[in-house]
Order: structure tokens, then C-alpha cells, then sequence
């Protein structure tokens, strides 16, 4: 290695680094990140980590090749909205043994959970549901339906 003493360095020339100065900037980098990170995170924090819940009252149109007798389900919807030649009505899904959600069959409603059998109105036609799936509120506007989950009515009643 040759050097030559003689050549003075001039001021604007960058000194080498020393190994402990780029330890310290590095560990001074590194807080810096973890400080930027944990602010990062701190921020997501007061965001609600949940969605909120759809409202109670909908509005849905049926389809105009829905077959009279056949239940339309909402998607998202804990409803069932059937047409006959009497009018239209809608029937909560949610069985009445342990708040399971029904599925549509050929009989009526099947409870997956326990077992728990309704007619097409709501009936129940084998247990252990105690009472009969409720029927809920339906207000007719034109061709769109408003149908309140919160509000039930006398089995029977259609729009």
C-alpha cells in the first residue's frame, strides 16, 4: 500500500467513517424506524375494528321471474320474501330454537344446527323450535318492498 504522506487532504473531502460513528447512525436509523412504526400502529388503533350492522330496514325489489311460492333471499339478509296471488309477505329466517339462520328447502326451512323443521309460512313442522319462524313487516311502494326486521305481524298478513 502506498501512500504519500505529502498529499495533504483538502477540506471538502469526505473523511472516512469510523466503524463506531456507523454503528451509532445505524442505531440511530433503526430507532428512528421502530419510533415511525409504533406511531403507525398507534394510529390504527382508535379504528373500530368491526363493521357496523346493516340497518333493520331495507328496501328490496323482487325479481320479476320469481316463481310464486318460492322464497327470494336478500343477499345479506336474514329474510325471506315470498309472492303469491294474494300478495306479498316476508318471514324472518332465524329459527326460533337457538337464533341459527335457516336454509330455504323444498319443505319450507331447515335449521343446519339442530334440526328444527318450518313450512314455507313460517310453521313449524318438526323440533325442537318452539315457535313458528315470525313474520315481519312489509310496506309495498310501487315495485320496491320495505321490509322492517324489527317490526313482526300476525301470521297472514300480505301486502
Amino acid at each position: 500500500m502506498t501512500t504519500h504522506p505529502s498529499e495533504k487532504q483538502s477540506r471538502f473531502d469526505p473523511e472516512p467513517l469510523p466503524r463506531r460513528d456507523f454503528l451509532g447512525l445505524f442505531a440511530l436509523g433503526s430507532m428512528a424506524a421502530a419510533f415511525a412504526l409504533s406511531i403507525f400502529g398507534m394510529l390504527k388503533l382508535p379504528k373500530a375494528a368491526v363493521s357496523a350492522s346493516p340497518a333493520k330496514k331495507f328496501n328490496v325489489a323482487l325479481p320479476d321471474t320469481l316463481p310464486e311460492g318460492e322464497p327470494f333471499v336478500p343477499p345479506g339478509r336474514n329474510v325471506a320474501v315470498f309472492r303469491d296471488g294474494e300478495g306479498v309477505f316476508a318471514i324472518s329466517t332465524v329459527c326460533t330454537h337457538l337464533g341459527c339462520i335457516v336454509k330455504t328447502s323444498a319443505a319450507g326451512f331447515d335449521c343446519p344446527c339442530h334440526g328444527s323443521g318450518f313450512q314455507k309460512d313460517g310453521t313449524v313442522r318438526k323440533g325442537p323450535a318452539p315457535t313458528p319462524l315470525p313474520w315481519l313487516k312489509v310496506s309495498k311502494n310501487g315495485s320496491i318492498l320495505t321490509i322492517d326486521e324489527e317490526a313482526t305481524v300476525k301470521t297472514g298478513t300480505k301486502v
